[in-house]
């Protein structure tokens, strides 16, 4: 082998373990999110915790918001500010939910006490009639067609943010003859006022 061919295989072997040590030791660590600083982490932390301490204030806090708090506030610890500032936000908003839920669930409480009732979805006369709230009784839910005759144009079909008067003062043969019209109402159909219906309104 040639003097000048033998430096040219020393140098390529010199180059290949180059590259390799190189591959070997370069650093493993992934470099941080571009554009979330510690700062931007500090402030997310503090903005969950604020919305916490409202929610648990009001006593709406879910029980497993301050465990993401707390996940989040590891993360800072370990230097992962983007890591960070995902969870304090998963909890700020789940804090910001529970007291949505927790007014709503009150507001709604507090209007069937007065004597009216918020329909929700997935809500019919039959089951606002059976909460314990209303009458706790399902076949009672003529009365409320009755009570709300002009914002309810069938029976089987409210929507969604109605408010309907709940008759607390019907007398005896009112209840009567709701629960006989309920018992004895007959086939329906969805969206069509059924005449057993309009006979229980005009009497």
């Amino acid at each position: 082998m040639k003097i000048i061919d033998l430096f040219k295989l020393t140098g390529l072997i010199g180059l290949v373990l180059t590259v390799a040590v190189g591959c070997a030791t370069a650093p493993t660590e992934q470099p941080a999110e571009p554009g979330v600083t510690q700062q931007d982490a500090v402030d997310a932390i503090n903005a969950a915790r604020a919305a916490m301490n409202q929610a648990e204030a009001e006593g709406y806090l879910w029980r497993d918001t301050g465990a993401i708090l707390g996940q989040a506030e590891a993360a800072y610890q370990a230097g992962d500010y983007a890591k960070a500032v995902e969870l304090a936000n998963q909890a700020r908003r789940q804090a910001e939910n529970a007291i949505a839920q927790g007014r709503a669930q009150a507001a709604k409480a507090e209007s069937e006490a007065a004597g009216s009732y918020t329909v929700m979805r997935g809500d019919s006369l039959w089951g606002i009639s059976a909460r314990s709230s209303v009458y706790g009784n399902p076949y009672k839910w003529p009365l409320i067609y009755k009570a709300n005759s002009g914002k309810i144009k069938d029976a089987d079909l409210i929507h969604p943010g109605q408010v309907f008067a709940i008759n607390r003062g019907a007398s005896v043969r009112e209840e009567v003859a709701a629960i006989n019209h309920a018992k004895n109402r007959g086939a329906w159909s969805l969206g069509v006022v059924e005449d057993s219906d309009r006979a229980y309104l005009r009497n």
